[in-house]
Formats: C-alpha cells, sequence, structure tokens
C-alpha cells in the first residue's frame, strides 16, 4: 500500500465534515472525481456512507460512518473488511518463471514450496527498493503476486523492460495483469469465522501465508492467508462481476460485527503493526537491510546473490547498514513524517516516516530512519514536531503483538 498522511487526511476530513456544509467540502476533497478510476464496488461503498478520497488515483473510501479510530479497535476486537482492488494482482507462468522473477526479487522462490508465499522486495541497480510485494509460488510454473497500486505502472514497465531481455535469451515466462479481478481484505478475529460459512475449503488448515484456489459463495477465487493489519485474515482475488455479493455475504455472515473499514484505519493497524508503507517508510534509496527486512532474504539468495543491486545489499549484510528503520513512542503530540529525530544533545540522528496517535494503545507511535548505533531498543531521542523537541525512545516492533494464524 502506498501513499501518506491517510490518518491524517481521515480525521482532517471528519472534522471538515462536522464543522462545514458538506457540499462545500465535498468540491474540495473530490474536484478530481471525474478522472479517477473507480472499483467495482465504489457505489457499494457511497451506499453505505464510504467519504471517497484520491488516492493512487482511484476513488476509495478513507471511512466510513464511524471514526478511524472506532474502525481500528473494531478491527482488532471483531473485524474490517477493506476493498483493496486498487492493488495490482497478476500472474507470471512458464517453465523459467521463477529464475526469471528472481532476477527482480529477494526472495528464494525456488524454496518455497507450492501454495506458500512470502513478502519480497523488487530492488533496483542500487539495491533500492522499487516496490514491496507478497508473492505465492501457486505451483512451479505460475507464481502469483500483488504490487501497490502507486507503484503499479513503474513496477509493470520494470517487469516488461527485464522480460523482454530474459526471453530474448530463450526464457519461457509470461505474464497475466488481473484487471478482471478484485481484491478484497478480510482481516481480524471473525475474519476466519465468517468467511469458513462462504466456503468448503477448510480454513483451519490454511495458515499465515498460504495460497488456495477455491470456491467462495459460489465464485472461483484465489485466497491467500494474509493481510497488513497485524491480525489473522485473508486476502481474496475474486472476479469483479461477484465482489459486490461476496463483500456482502462476508458482512451478513459476520452479522455485522465485521464492518466495512476504509485506508485511513488501514493505515493506523498498518502502523501499529510495524508494517513499511511504501512511499513513505520504504522508497527507491531504501535498501531491505536498511528498512530491517533482512529477514525478507532468502539463505540462498545471501549465499548466491543474483539479484539486481546484491553487491550492495550483500555488502550492508556484512558490514551493517548506516541506517535503520526503528519504532518510536513519544509524548507531547504525535510525530508525522519528516519530523527530525535527535540525540539527547540537539544533534540531527534521523527523521520519522510514519506517525500518528494508536487508538489501540492510546499513545503516540511511529517509525523512522536513524544512524546505526541508536537503533537499540531504549534509545533516547528527541523528536521534533511543530518546533518544538519532545521525548521519544525507540521501541520494538510491532507496538501491537502480531496474531497471525500459524501451526501450533
Amino acid at each position: 500500500m502506498r501513499g501518506g498522511g491517510l490518518w491524517q487526511l481521515g480525521q482532517s476530513i471528519t472534522r471538515r465534515l462536522a464543522q462545514a456544509d458538506k457540499k462545500v467540502v465535498g468540491r474540495r476533497y473530490f474536484a478530481s472525481e471525474a478522472d479517477l478510476k473507480k472499483t467495482v464496488l465504489y457505489d457499494f461503498h457511497v451506499a453505505n456512507g464510504g467519504k471517497m478520497v484520491p488516492f493512487a488515483g482511484w476513488s476509495m473510501p478513507i471511512q466510513y460512518k464511524d471514526s478511524i479510530m472506532e474502525s481500528t479497535v473494531n478491527c482488532r476486537q471483531n473485524g474490517s473488511l477493506f476493498d483493496v482492488s486498487h492493488m495490482c494482482g497478476l500472474s507470471l507462468k512458464g517453465r523459467d518463471c521463477i529464475p526469471f522473477l528472481e532476477k527482480l526479487v529477494i526472495a528464494d522462490v525456488a524454496a518455497l514450496a507450492p501454495g506458500t508465499g512470502t513478502l519480497t522486495v523488487f530492488t533496483n541497480e542500487k539495491g533500492g527498493a522499487i516496490d514491496d510485494s507478497v508473492i505465492t509460488k501457486v505451483q512451479d510454473d505460475h507464481i502469483y503476486l500483488v504490487v501497490n497500486a502507486g507503484c503499479r505502472d513503474k513496477d509493470l514497465a520494470h517487469i516488461e523492460e527485464h522480460m523482454k531481455a530474459f526471453k530474448a535469451k530463450g526464457g519461457d515466462v509470461s505474464w497475466h495483469i488481473h484487471d478482471e479481478r478484485s481484491l478484497l481484505a478480510l482481516q481480524g478475529p471473525l475474519a476466519a469465522p465468517s468467511l469458513q460459512h462462504l466456503t468448503k475449503e477448510d480454513l483451519s488448515k490454511l495458515y499465515f501465508g498460504e495460497f488456495r484456489i477455491t470456491d467462495i459463495n459460489g465464485a472461483h477465487c484465489f485466497i491467500t492467508r494474509t493481510g497488513y493489519t497485524g491480525e489473522d485474515g485473508f486476502e481474496i482475488s475474486v472476479p469483479s462481476e461477484n465482489a459486490v455479493d461476496l463483500a456482502k455475504a462476508i458482512l451478513e455472515k459476520s452479522e455485522g460485527k465485521v464492518r466495512l473499514t476504509g485506508l485511513g484505519a488501514r493505515d493506523s493497524l498498518r502502523l501499529e503493526a510495524g508494517l513499511c508503507l511504501y512511499g513513505n517508510d520504504m522508497e527507491q534509496h531504501t535498501t531491505p537491510v536498511e528498512a530491517g527486512l533482512t529477514w525478507a532474504i532468502g539463505k540462498r539468495r545471501k549465499a548466491e546473490g543474483g539479484f539486481l543491486g546484491a553487491d550492495v545489499i550483500l555488502k550492508q549484510l556484512a558490514e551493517g547498514p548506516k541506517i535503520r528503520r526503528v519504532g518510536f513512542v513519544s509524548t507531547g503530540p504525535p510525530p508525522r513524517s519528516h519530523s527530525e529525530i535527535q540525540d539527547e544533545k540537539g544533534t540531527n540522528i534521523g527523521e520519522i516516516t510514519s506517525g500518528g496517535f494508536s487508538p489501540c494503545l492510546k499513545k503516540n507511535i511511529a517509525m523512522g530512519y536513524v544512524k546505526s548505533g541508536f537503533h537499540k531498543a531504549g534509545t533516547k531521542a528527541k523528536l521534533q514536531v511543530r518546533g518544538k523537541a519532545y521525548d521519544g525512545v525507540v521501541t520494538k516492533m510491532p507496538f501491537v503483538p502480531t496474531k497471525y494464524y500459524k501451526p501450533t
């Protein structure tokens, strides 16, 4: 997911809608509505009180009738249903699809068992992150992956450029972009019980990171047990003509406890889970090592390299990076993206990339990059917010414990 300040934008819209005439606010925020792409659930969102905002070229719900704070807490207590159809799903097929993809990402794709997946990073020649993505090995000749909406054009151009060169040398790989499908994310403790009513697939045997192709509510779906909240849940790729019916069925089976949830709460949930937001916490100049994603670099890849920027990344693994992504808790107003981080003497040591008030923990949380040596948990710092310094402490992430469904 890409973008910045979603939580703050949601709070701003909420205040303005409470204070001003809705038509006036609507003109200000939705002026480019005609130019925006819409998911097949757009009318469904509007009918259910969705406040639509421009996001990565799409008109997406930032929130619904409840507040972002309420939606965040409800996801962790009950469940949330997100429309993430703006994200781009695609399949790579062919006998050489795995060696092809391994030239572009840091994961050991070959080592994945069929029906399993992992988070990975597309890297550039300097080791920087082009995008993060969840990839799944469906079979040895079929990889399914999802890339961020805001990175779609550059990701697809990058993949296509390298695919042409790979095929010119005799490689067998092709792709299909799943624009005929929509993507729903069902998250929270009621995700599995609600979804189980709609499928014959035994979800108790589908663990975190695993993938199935199965019928859900009568539609042929791709289902992955994953998400972007730290909670148990699923991402469901559904034929677009079945998406609204599936959304309605999920909400109905939860007896109203699973709620439609917008991008504002999605942002606060992922921050509480300590997850990167591409465009904020990871960019083209940030390496996976600096971003704290060393675990996503496959063991064989660490030994062999063979992906773009491997020389830079392997050197960082050997010598340590100069900067590191860390978490913070702080006093005063919540730090925001680009807030300066200082040591106790007032010397600049880094910058906040995401921050806000945690609806679940009821305190300020943030993440950012600091110089190595200042990255250890318990290190005290000063965070600059609106020209004033406030106390902060480096804190281990996730801020809220994850509840992924794994074998005991």
